[in-house]
């Protein structure tokens, strides 16, 4: 049985990936957001799951690996590393790896095909239709026709093939989907996201046949169809049912119950949105399934959220085109270069572009270098980096850290700046929670970076550092004025932390919080509620001066 649902619990998914070549821009994208919201919940304190991993069982593998000359379990076990190393590049703190490859994935997917097979859902018949061998999907007559029998991804053309498939009776849920969207509508909780994404999907589903879930031909890499071992199921079918096999254990099952958000690029919507709802709808019918798709669990509770592309503009034929990063299109930040951007700007400058600068609604992002040196500058060097190095600096410059008084109300500072009350700190924290809520990620941020601002304006408007030449006088004026502002910024980087977790830990390391970061290490849980209280820089905090966070970057002109 599985254990019941529990608010503080989070459950959050990236797809898995294919491993017939490198990470590239994408794949570090979709996972850049989940590891965000991961941490995001975790700060909260929220008993959190994050998984991604490696999709194997493709055909596109095994013709990878023979062109390479390696087995495919080789190739697989070479690319599948290269994605573990690139994700822990850029501190992402994924609980489990995904390998399909795995004897728990195989044992699960087999278990519930069998179930299926039992119940009817799943029958043996024969396919003949269009098949996007890049996708590896079959494609409906109606769509081919409306792509011009091409691949609506990468432009090639359709392939026309018949083959004995074992097919999943989509058919037979058109009815049960469609309710299944109305209800959470209904409930005030959408099972995909953006919203704008849903119709597309409906229009669809009215019209869905039944699927084929499985192949031949696959020389034994990948997992047989139970009592019918020249079948292979799907890669697609194979993979969706990742999001359940890592956590249907006793221990883990609770994650499951609370509702998984998968985070998704848009192209993938259809098996997301349509497919697997359909196929738990399906197993939850299975004797020993139930809980698998149980009202006041996962049902009420699922989530997808489809993202745009990133793209770039390209000139192909002496023609600007707009183009999206993939394999199968050509990579425009492929793994060396964002090794470089790394180096040149460090991790946390990575994590905070792609997170706050990227394609989460229905509009792509173009990406380029001018943008990413623009928010560089802006946001972490001009703004958190140099307002916090500002204000350790004169801390260290003016006042005995013995003589530092706790921050006093932060009505005071309103008074004297004159700042407007929708920048009061509560105001920030509020929206920073409501834009999380809604997956806004660069809103979220920006509420963040909206109280380090006020901390500037405070300095503007009361020059602590001219106060600061007769502190005879203006001595408790230049107390109050800077133990007030390290106490915005204490503030903010406990909001910035799921975005620039390295720095945000550093700073607090400066200002005498370095104990936040030892409560959070190992994806350990934190307290927003009570780190954001006002009043904690208490009376004696040593705060020590260091180099700057993020030096602005200056951008050499070519003579």
């Amino acid at each position: 049985m599985a254990s019941p649902p529990d608010n503080n619990t989070f459950y959050v998914t990236t797809p898995i990936y294919y491993v017939n070549d490198k990470p590239h821009l994408g794949h570090v994208y979709t996972t850049m957001v989940a590891d965000v919201v991961a941490r995001y919940h975790r700060l909260k304190g929220d008993d959190t799951f994050f998984l991604t991993g490696v999709d194997e069982h493709s055909t596109k593998v095994v013709d990878k690996a023979a062109e390479m000359g390696l087995s495919t379990e080789a190739w697989a076990d070479q690319n599948a590393a290269a994605f573990r190393e690139r994700f822990a590049g850029v501190d992402m703190t994924n609980d489990d790896f995904v390998r399909t490859s795995s004897d728990q994935h195989k044992a699960r997917v087999t278990d519930y095909i069998a179930a299926l097979l039992k119940s009817g859902d799943v029958y043996e018949g024969e396919y003949e239709g269009w098949y996007d061998a890049g996708q590896e999907e079959y494609v409906p007559e109606k769509k081919a026709k409306e792509a011009d029998y091409k691949s609506p991804i990468n432009r090639k053309p359709l392939v026309r093939k018949t083959e004995k498939n074992y097919f999943f009776r989509l058919s037979n849920y058109r009815e049960e989907l469609v309710r299944f969207f109305e209800d959470r509508d209904a409930a005030g909780c959408p099972f995909v996201l953006p919203a704008a994404r849903k119709n597309e999907v409906i229009n669809r589903i009215k019209e869905a046949e039944d699927v084929p879930i499985s192949r031949t031909g696959t020389g034994g890499w990948g997992i047989p169809v139970p009592g019918d071992p020249e079948q292979s199921i799907w890669v697609w079918f194979d993979a969706l049912f990742n999001y359940l096999t890592y956590v249907d254990t006793d221990d883990r099952r609770k994650y499951w119950q609370s509702g998984a958000t998968h985070f998704i690029a848009k192209d993938i919507l259809w098996f997301h949105a349509a497919i697997w709802p359909a196929l738990l709808l399906a197993i939850s019918k299975c004797e020993g399934y139930e809980w698998v798709f149980a009202q006041g669990g996962a049902r009420d509770k699922l989530k997808v959220y489809s993202h745009s592309f990133w793209v770039s503009k390209a000139i192909i034929d002496g023609v600007e085109e707009t183009i999206k990063d993939g394999k199968s299109t050509g990579n425009f930040l492929d793994p060396k270069t964002l090794d470089a951007m790394v180096e040149e700007f460090g991790t946390d400058a990575l994590r905070y572009f792609l997170s706050t600068q990227g394609p989460l609604s229905t509009t792509d992002a173009e990406f380029s270098l001018e943008k990413y040196i623009e928010v560089y500058n802006t946001d972490l060097a001009n703004t958190f980096g140099n307002s916090c190095s500002r204000v350790s600096n004169m801390i260290e410059k003016y006042l005995d850290p013995e003589d530092l008084p706790a921050a006093s109300l932060i009505q005071w500072a309103l008074e004297v700046t004159e700042v407007q009350p929708e920048l009061h700190h509560q105001a920030c924290i509020d929206q920073y929670r409501e834009s999380f809520t809604d997956i806004e990620l660069g809103r979220s941020a920006a509420s963040a970076i909206r109280i380090v601002q006020y901390v500037d304006q405070l300095i503007d408007v009361t020059q602590p550092f001219k106060l600061a030449k007769d502190m005879e006088t203006n001595g408790s004026q230049v107390l109050e004025i800077l133990s007030e502002c390290a106490e915005a910024l204490r503030i903010a980087s406990v909001l910035l932390w799921p975005f620039i977790p390295n720095k945000c830990e550093a700073f607090w390391r400066r200002i005498g919080f370095g104990h936040y970061a030892e409560q959070l290490k190992g994806n350990g849980k934190g307290d927003l509620d009570a780190w954001v209280r006002w009043g904690q820089l208490e009376p004696g905090t040593p705060i020590e001066k260091g180099e700057p966070l993020f030096p602005r970057y200056q951008v050499e002109k070519k003579s």
